[in-house]
């Protein structure tokens, strides 16, 4: 069996990068601790869309409906299967609920609607 990848695109309003890059690390520490392979969280920075011959690809921004006054983060972590992928997010949600069960005042740094999330099973690897 292949590894499999847990993918997200975020949107980070300009200013709170800090802050997200914050709760990414602990994300990191965390995901790593009950067995990820490897977890990567990746800040936008060459964002224009590619030509390809006479077409052009769709830039992330436009694909995640950012403005200016944002910025698109690629994210992703790696596991051994699907099933070992969860069996680590349980035990990290479970850590997360305990965590933050008792802050009433935490607010994400980024923008859910403007979130993607999916799993997905590696076909090709290097």
């Amino acid at each position: 069996m292949g590894k499999y990848v847990d993918g997200f695109v975020l949107v980070v309003p300009k200013g709170k990068e800090a802050e997200y890059q914050k709760m990414a690390e602990m994300g990191r520490d965390s995901w790593m601790k009950h067995g990820a392979l490897q977890y990567f969280e990746c800040k936008g920075d060459d964002l224009k869309g590619q030509e390809m011959g006479d077409e052009k690809s769709r830039a992330f921004p436009e694909m995640a409906g950012a403005n200016d006054d944002e910025n698109v983060w690629f994210s992703f972590i790696v596991f051994n299967s699907k099933e070992h992928r969860d069996e680590v997010n349980k035990k990290v949600m479970a850590e997360m609920d305990e965590e933050y069960s008792e802050q009433t005042d935490f607010e994400m740094p980024n923008d859910m609607k403007k979130m993607a999330y999916g799993g997905f099973e590696v076909a090709v690897e290097a």
